[in-house]
């Protein structure tokens, strides 16, 4: 028997836009890198970019492509397989919570 959690990504993208526009115009960075395919987030880049003149570069983690992000992004990216490889987390990790297991098809 296996217990599974299945956790609903809310928001995310909205609270990655405000802070990308929040830090912004606080002038907190030079340069934003997205890590994100979500086209969701063109807005957001196009606004930083445009009316801050902040660049903001994208990294997509999968094959997919998305093309409005392409346009709006200073460069866009792939993240090489073997560097996603290398930031893993090992398969078993110790807190003072407990110990946490990664399943085997991750």
């Amino acid at each position: 028997m296996v217990q599974v959690l299945d956790t609903k990504e809310k928001g995310s993208d909205v609270n990655l836009a405000s802070y990308l526009l929040v830090d912004g115009f606080n002038k907190e960075y030079e340069m934003a890198v997205v890590i994100s395919s979500d086209s969701d987030l063109v807005e957001p880049i196009k606004l930083a970019s445009s009316h801050l003149g902040l660049p903001v570069g994208v990294l997509h983690p999968h094959r997919s492509h998305s093309v409005e992000l392409s346009e709006v992004a200073k460069f866009y990216r792939p993240i090489r397989e073997r560097a996603l490889r290398a930031s893993l987390f090992p398969p078993v990790l110790t807190d003072a919570a407990g110990t946490i297991i990664k399943p085997p098809t991750w």
